[in-house]
């Protein structure tokens, strides 16, 4: 796997990815910290608004961020948004009311949701081999996973000599050192075949993405993996401290568990997939995910919470890892950051619905139904992503173009006749996805 690294190019854009993802991480904890400084007990209600408008951005701004990336070198955006990470995190250390958190928390992660889907989009631009691809999305899952579990601890490390304001210094060094690296290499940036219209740049992604039936399918996968991992990020906390009645090192354990079973499956994702249709895989991790998730509706004690949630991971890991694929052989080239960031918005609309659902669920009903709730939505969103995905999905599909005339360069460029078969996505030659 790590063999991908001894591309120059993409080796620089990873240790990127895994910098911020460390500044990122710093600034979590630190926020938090900020948030109890500010708030007191009622701590938790501001973090939950900071996440709330956190997806909301993300929801909102990556289409829109989209429409405009495609006029702008990826490389000069992706070192601008850093350093605009930058200059946000340097103003929060400074921060004294809660209303000034929420907006800086809004433009910092404004300028995540315009960053991201950019970043995923120029990978397969940089890696065409679809094994080399598969590599990095294992890699790319794999630093989350470890993010969540290093930056925690270098926190923890760094508080013991600073103080928690001073975070924020680690966050503002991250993206700075990360902008660096994407400095210091040259990008691809494909070019839109036509100029388009602002309504139909931003909406473009998003209806590439709903006409697509494999791309329909990730849509319920999306919501089936919300739906546990809303379990685990909202309420591990709750299951370990109050119905357990152990302490902050065992909650730490239990997360640690969930995020080892999402590596390991990231880390077999590579082979598997290379003997396993990519629906398969996926299909498999969302139905382990309703099935755990059921589970924890019965959990008898900690001991069986651990294993439980490793499950989870493994789940977690391979229902949705491999959807780089699906976006890359869904779209031209020029398409992709268009199509990604439409898979950007569309997955956070689903983390909108599941993390309230968990947080409100939880507290007014109590875990066991909470887990029934959210068991039900992610069997109920399997079953949308078996049926809506069809089993027989080749790249290269026979269609008829009826509409166009016979000296159409779309069928006298390649020798095409008005019946013809080649790789299909939706574009603006084939704007409906063939019956067959």
């Amino acid at each position: 796997m790590l063999a991908i690294l001894e591309n120059r190019t993409y080796r620089h854009l990873f240790l990127a990815q895994v910098i911020a993802l460390i500044g990122t991480g710093l600034a979590t904890v630190a926020l938090g910290l900020l948030a109890f400084e500010l708030a007191g007990e009622n701590a938790g209600a501001v973090l939950g608004t900071a996440l709330a408008i956190k997806m909301i951005a993300y929801v909102t701004v990556a289409p829109i961020a989209s429409a405009f990336a495609e006029r702008v070198p990826r490389r000069a955006m992706l070192v601008a948004l850093d350093l605009g990470r930058a200059a946000i995190a340097v103003l929060l250390p400074f921060v004294t009311e809660i209303w000034q958190v929420y907006v800086l928390i809004f433009v910092l992660q404004s300028a995540s949701a315009a960053l991201t889907p950019t970043f995923q989009a120029t990978i397969p631009d940089i890696l065409p081999d679809e094994k080399e691809y598969t590599r990095a999305l294992s890699l790319s899952r794999l630093a989350y996973d470890l993010e969540s579990v290093a930056s925690p601890m270098l926190a923890a490390a760094l508080l013991a000599f600073i103080s928690f304001h001073n975070l924020f210094a680690g966050t503002v060094i991250g993206f700075l050192i990360s902008a660096a690296l994407v400095a210091s290499i040259v990008l691809p940036s494909p070019k839109p075949t036509q100029p388009r219209g602002i309504y139909d740049r931003t909406t473009r992604g998003i209806r590439i993405y709903l006409a697509t039936p494999r791309l329909r399918g990730l849509l319920a996968i999306n919501l089936a993996v919300a739906s546990a991992g809303a379990l685990v990020i909202v309420n591990t906390v709750v299951y370990v401290q109050a119905v357990f009645g152990l302490d902050q090192q065992s909650t730490a354990l239990a997360l640690a568990a969930f995020g080892g079973g999402s590596m390991v499956s990231a880390l077999a994702l590579p082979k598997l997939l290379e003997k396993m249709p990519d629906r398969t895989a996926m299909l498999a991790g969302a139905c382990l995910l309703a099935a755990a998730t059921l589970t924890a509706a019965a959990l008898p004690g900690y001991g069986w919470l651990l294993p439980l949630w490793f499950a989870l991971g493994l789940g977690y890991s391979a229902a949705q890892t491999p959807s780089g694929r699906l976006l890359r052989r869904s779209a031209n080239p020029e398409d992709r950051p268009a199509l990604f960031a439409a898979q950007f918005a569309l997955s956070h609309a689903c983390w909108l619905i599941a993390y309230p659902l968990a947080g409100w669920a939880g507290a007014s009903l109590g875990l066991p139904v909470t887990a029934i709730i959210l068991a039900v939505s992610a069997a109920v969103a399997a079953a949308l992503a078996l049926a809506a995905w069809p089993v027989d999905d080749p790249a290269v599909i026979e269609h008829v173009h009826a509409d166009l005339p016979p000296n159409h360069p779309h069928l006298t460029e390649a020798g095409h006749g008005r019946r013809h078969a080649h790789a299909y996505v939706i574009d603006d030659m084939h704007a409906v996805w063939p019956t067959r």
